[in-house]
């Protein structure tokens, strides 16, 4: 654990304190932000959620949408129908089942369309304090394998592998940390390595892909 530890260590020298990058006032917010955030970025959700919210902000406006509309709005995040159907089946099921409510356990919000473990571990970290896993995105599983803490590309598996070496007091900052450094300085193509000060972690110097 001593390798883990001293990770730990040098991220909190990196990354002292970390922030959501995906913009959103509430649970439900959050629990849109990160379904459209599939397969792409960050700051283009935040360019798409503030009409999307302004017009359809809570399970009960979303539920009664016409899912046309709610494409039209989030068409540049790709993949729009499929994701304005768990949008719309989502909110549709929280206002049915959990009284227009979020619910706030693992299980509970796997049952609602289009939310995987991500997306759920996302959303209890950062609106309920619940800590259930690790968030596995396409920054954390990249990193995590340069780092050599994982043998494993599914998402899943890497994240069994991140929560059996970390201890569980660490799981939502690790994931936080590595995805602020993914997108600062281990890219996905050129990952400077030459700047990294996490390269001595890495079997082979930060450029194991």
């Amino acid at each position: 654990m001593e390798k883990q530890e001293k990770l730990i260590k040098e991220l909190k020298k990196l990354y002292p304190k970390t922030e959501p990058a995906l913009k959103h006032k509430n649970a439900f917010e959050m629990l849109c932000a990160v379904i459209l955030s599939a397969q792409c970025t960050d700051a283009r959700v935040n360019l798409v959620t503030p009409e999307l919210f302004k017009r359809f902000g809570t399970p009960q406006k979303m539920a009664k949408a016409k899912r046309e509309d709610i494409e039209t709005i989030i068409k540049s995040t790709g993949f729009y129908h499929a994701k304005a159907k768990s949008l719309h089946e989502s909110a549709k099921k929280i206002v049915a089942d959990f009284n227009c409510k979020v619910p706030q356990t693992m299980e509970e919000l796997l049952t609602l369309q289009g939310v995987a473990r991500k997306t759920a571990n996302v959303v209890l970290g950062d609106c309920f304090d619940v800590v259930e896993g690790v968030v596995v995105d396409t920054h954390v599983k990249r990193l995590s394998f340069r780092l050599g803490l994982t043998k494993n590309t599914d998402p899943q598996k890497v994240e069994q592998d991140l929560m059996k070496t970390f201890p569980k007091k660490h799981w939502y900052y690790l994931s936080n940390a590595l995805i602020y450094h993914g997108r600062r300085v281990c890219d996905a193509r050129k990952p400077n390595c030459a700047t990294c000060t996490l390269s001595k972690f890495c079997p082979k110097n930060g450029v194991k892909k």
